[in-house]
């Protein structure tokens, strides 16, 4: 009978983004692939495929003590109806709570992919630093499973975890984000007109819009002609979600276009000029790895998961967390630079092809998988 890998996460939309190449690539190699996530995104495409999607009643923006009691209750119970070989956990709640889940129900592998380490270890404050408190022993506990494998995207996470004793104990393999499908992302040539700069995310302020929308507004004062756009959509149970008004008001102004969120990607960063994400921290961004091999210009922030993208600078302008000042500037500059956006733009097309092709990450994940099993 084939193994059977459960990959868990909170979001189906989610995994349909950044994880299906690894349901294909788990099938062909011969997995009985299952998806557990809470209801509500469209599941047609793993219906397709023969994949069961099994409903997890997972509230994420919730901290309140009994839905979660009860999430993990449900987890619990679904691992021991599935009775899975091998669980694949993407994102917090999925990585605490499927691991106390695989642990009470034996399952014999466990791979808890950290994507990031989220909002809670991003934010300041007494309410966070508590958060933090409360969720150290169980990420401690998750984290170190006997039979279960950490897969981290970038040394700045790595180190983090590892300076708050997070990994004590655990077996760490570094993996590039989710790689890219660098056949889908061909360089297109840059149309002619005003330069579109645009900013590819969830609208969230660690994701910089803030900073990005006063950068706009900076450019176009000083009679940049230029466009700015936001291609991405609300994500209400994230504590970080700007408001609608905040998103009306740069509209209205006329400082920014808003797309809203786009599943043509490649035609989106066909009609760019420069691609922009002042995040305040990533796993690896997949947005900056496809504007990486779609051979467009990037400004990112001096962040983890964005400073890899761009080889730590050497291909693309690094601009300190949170300062809009030299955003702009970074901004103005290349603006004002269609060569260096040109030569900028073919060096991250060829550094993606050679460190972020989705077939290297894929085939990485195969070999963590096939160790366990």
């Amino acid at each position: 009978m084939d193994p059977r890998l459960v990959f868990v996460v909170n979001r189906l939309e989610f995994l349909l983004s950044h994880r299906l190449p690894l349901i294909v690539a788990a099938q062909r190699a011969g997995y009985d692939v299952h998806v557990i996530a809470p209801p509500g995104d469209d599941q047609s495409t793993l219906d397709a495929k023969g994949v069961p999607v099994h409903s997890w009643r997972l509230d994420r923006g919730s901290q309140r003590l009994p839905s979660e009691a009860a999430a993990l209750s449900q987890l619990t119970a679904l691992y021991a109806r599935l009775r899975p070989r091998l669980v694949h956990h993407v994102t917090v709640k999925p990585v605490l709570y499927g691991s106390l889940a695989a642990r009470a129900t034996g399952v014999r592998g466990v791979v808890n992919a950290v994507s990031g380490l989220g909002y809670v270890f991003m934010s300041s404050g007494p309410s966070a630093q508590l958060r933090r408190a409360v969720l150290r022993p169980l990420y401690r506990a998750a984290l170190g499973g006997p039979r279960s494998v950490v897969l981290l995207q970038n040394e700045g996470d790595r180190g983090e975890l590892e300076r708050q004793g997070l990994l004590a104990g655990a077996r760490v393999v570094m993996m590039p984000g989710s790689g890219v499908d660098v056949r889908r992302f061909e360089p297109q040539p840059v149309p002619a007109g005003p330069p579109l700069v645009v900013l590819p995310a969830r609208l969230l302020k660690d994701k910089g819009v803030g900073e990005f929308a006063q950068a706009a507004a900076a450019l176009k004062a000083e009679g940049v002609q230029a466009r700015f756009a936001l291609v991405g959509d609300f994500d209400a149970s994230n504590p970080s979600c700007v408001s609608q008004a905040e998103l009306d008001r740069w509209v209205r102004s006329g400082v920014l276009e808003w797309w809203g969120r786009r599943t043509d990607m490649p035609q989106v960063y066909a009609q760019a000029a420069v691609v922009c994400l002042p995040s305040y921290r990533e796993g690896m961004s997949k947005a900056l790895l496809e504007a990486a091999a779609a051979g467009r210009p990037i400004v990112t922030s001096d962040a983890p998961g964005c400073r890899e993208v761009v080889d730590g600078g050497r291909l693309g302008p690094l601009v300190p967390v949170g300062d809009a000042s030299r955003l702009t500037q970074a901004l103005r500059e290349l603006l004002d630079n269609g060569p260096k956006r040109l030569e900028l733009g073919a060096a991250l097309a060829r550094f993606a092809r050679e460190h972020f092709d989705e077939q290297v990450v894929v085939e990485r994940h195969l070999r963590v998988w096939s160790e366990l099993v």
